[in-house]
């Protein structure tokens, strides 16, 4: 993953300086003359990425350091972002994941503030990668996907690349269809472009992530053919990463000479890349083979290179170092959070004194107009006693009902939420069964290990623990949101994600509805409106709404897929886009669509044309007063056999 990234920064490297090889001398030129400007800045960011592929990560810091000093005594916010994200990979690169992320966050908001996009993609890219790396895969693929949706409207578009990337997210997490599609894909697009110096180490390295991907599916041939490839290719910084490759595929098939002789040579190129990582996994691999060989001598010193490797990449103080930074960061997002939020009180605050002092003069008025007509309905109060109780007992009615619809989104929530909770769940499972394991050999073996050997299983155990406690949290933080729906709502509004908001609920929706017919599968489609930003909005009573509309939508063409033939494929898309101070939300669906004869009855209460006890025909009846009551509107159109699209309209302000 790594390597990649660099190819990245040479990019930048060969477009604002032009550094080759054989060009550092002038840019040292450059560097030399003292003059203190850009020139000398982006000069010394060049000499940083060129030994950062020839000299390895120590040297290339010290350059990327000046190259930040430089830029922020010149007050150049931009290459203060380019050289940020510059020494975070250089950071990333030399195994310092919290210096590095720190880096990349700084760069982040830097590239912000001064709406620069191609830096933004570039540090969302870095911070993807890192906790990818990292093991937070969930965390690096939202990155990833938001360094994509930026990087698609601007000029210079490494898709490939990033298509590569998120497919090794995939991988990791054990998503093999879906990391080999994007490989795929990654590999298509390399093909197409022009010859020039990166692409190679680019094609070599989505070869290596494709063999990888071939292996653990059992297709040896080709995962032999895609190492073999890169190798032929002889790109340094891939060639290591594709021989320790080949050295695990050649140990999993009871090989260990040929698994030996190609774990040697990963160890040696990846020394000469300076890549630890590679190191780390190449020197583990032989201390394996060594020990089975029974070279007890090889093995141990191999041992001990793995552990310092080890120490050096993931030590205690690096992580709680990286711990650290990451409440720093959430601290930081709940701070502007919280500003925004005091603001907009603010200005609520002032809006309802408007609209009291408006009210009160409304009030005065009907209150003049009641005292006229008292008089003329003294011969009417008799029928209005008769009409008051049954408008109560209609209202007692209605509210069961709409509470009984309440109830209905909330179980479809459930459900989508009891599939999401899984996941955590497992991974507590998982730690605690092999801390178990872990404690039984230390008791049954405690007379017989070593002090040193004691510890490291001590360590395993604490770390475990750290892993069970962090998807406790997850658990725990998903079980609170469920809970917070099923609430009566607080009526106050709040800064809101609508993207966010619309995404969660479209999964949510479509877990809970698998959960009642686990034969149902329909394709999910998203289209976000980035610009969007936050909308002030009752996220609960807005959720609610989604979820009716989302389970109409796959209501709709689970219907019209009983009735079709087989080549029909279920199709539920939201949309989301900014017009007009206004942000608009498109829920569409493939389904049978809404006859012409009752569109103009659908937003009337007990309105449904569902078979009885399928639906109380208030969904959309409340969905229609909940947007009204938000200032905004919603729409729909249909065409009979193709589909309905509901648009709700909300302001911005």
């Amino acid at each position: 993953m790594k390597n990649i990234l660099l190819m990245i920064l040479f990019l930048f490297i060969i477009q604002f300086v032009g550094a080759q090889q054989n060009e550092m001398d002038s840019l040292m030129n450059i560097i030399n003359k003292q003059r203190r400007d850009t020139n000398e800045m982006r000069a010394l960011l060049g000499v940083s990425g060129i030994y950062l592929f020839s000299k390895g990560a120590d040297s290339a810091i010290i350059f990327a350091k000046e190259a930040l000093d430089l830029a922020r005594r010149l007050s150049f916010s931009k290459g203060e972002g380019e050289a940020l994200n510059g020494l975070g990979e250089d950071l990333h690169t030399a195994g310092d994941f919290p210096q590095a992320l720190e880096a990349l966050f700084n760069a982040l908001r830097i590239s912000r503030e001064i709406k620069d996009q191609d830096i933004e993609s570039g540090s969302l890219d870095f911070i993807g990668v890192a906790y990818v790396d990292l093991g937070e895969y969930r965390k690096g693929l939202d990155y990833l996907y938001q360094a994509k949706k930026i990087a698609e409207k601007r000029p210079l578009n490494w898709a490939s690349f990033r298509l590569s990337n998120i497919g090794h997210a995939y991988e990791k997490m054990n998503m093999l269809d879906s990391a080999l599609f994007f490989q795929q894909q990654a590999l298509v697009l390399s093909q197409d472009m022009p010859l020039f110096p990166l692409i190679i180490p680019l094609r070599s390295y989505i070869l290596t992530r494709l063999g990888v991907i071939h292996a653990r599916l059992g297709n040896q041939t080709q995962a032999l053919s895609c190492y073999r490839e890169v190798i032929r290719l002889d790109d340094l910084l891939n060639r290591g990463i594709a021989q320790y490759q080949l050295a695990e595929l050649f140990y999993k098939l009871h090989q260990p000479d040929s698994s030996l002789h190609h774990a040697r040579l990963a160890f040696i190129s990846n020394q000469e890349s300076f890549q630890k990582t590679w190191v780390l996994n190449a020197s583990n691999l032989l201390a394996i083979l060594y020990k089975e060989k029974n070279k007890i001598d090889s093995a141990f010193h191999y041992q001990e290179i793995t552990m310092a490797m080890k120490d050096s990449l993931f030590g205690p103080e690096k992580f709680r170092r990286l711990q650290l930074l990451t409440i720093s960061e959430q601290q930081r997002q709940q701070e502007i959070i919280q500003r925004q939020k005091e603001a907009q009180q603010e200005k609520e605050t002032f809006i309802n004194k408007i609209k009291m002092v408006a009210l009160l003069g409304v009030i005065g008025v009907f209150l003049l107009l009641a005292l006229v007509l008292y008089r003329n309905n003294r011969q009417k109060q008799k029928a209005n006693i008769v009409l008051g109780e049954a408008l109560s007992n209609l209202k007692s009615t209605q509210a069961q009902l709409i509470q009984s619809e309440k109830m209905a989104s909330l179980g479809e929530l459930t459900a989508g939420i009891a599939h999401e909770i899984q996941n955590p769940l497992n991974f507590v499972n998982n730690f605690s069964e092999v801390n178990n394991e872990l404690i039984e050999e230390l008791k049954s073996q405690k007379t017989t290990l070593k002090s040193e050997e004691q510890d490291e299983l001590l360590n395993d155990i604490f770390q475990n623990n750290e892993k069970i406690n962090h998807h406790g949290k997850r658990a725990d933080a998903i079980v609170k949101g469920m809970l917070q729906h099923s609430q009566k709502s607080s009526g106050q509004k709040e800064p809101t994600d609508i993207n966010t908001l619309c995404d969660e609920y479209l999964r949510l929706s479509y877990h809970g509805f698998r959960a009642k017919d686990k034969e149902f599968n329909a394709e999910l489609k998203t289209d976000f409106d980035n610009s969007i930003g936050k909308v002030s909005i009752i996220s609960q009573d807005i959720g609610r709404v989604l979820l009716n509309l989302y389970s109409n939508a796959f209501y709709a063409t689970n219907t019209k897929q009983k009735t079709v033939d087989e080549n029909y494929k279920p199709i539920v898309s939201v949309q989301t886009k900014k017009a007009n101070n206004k942000v608009e939300i498109i829920v569409k669906d493939n389904g049978n669509g809404i006859p012409q004869k009752i569109i103009d009855k659908i937003f009337q209460p007990f309105f449904t044309t569902k078979p009885a006890g399928q639906g109380t025909g208030l969904g959309l009846s409340l969905s229609y007063e909940t947007i009204k009551a938000h200032g905004g509107e919603i729409k729909v159109e249909t065409e009979e056999n193709a589909g309905a699209a509901f648009t709700i309209i909300l302001p911005i302000s």
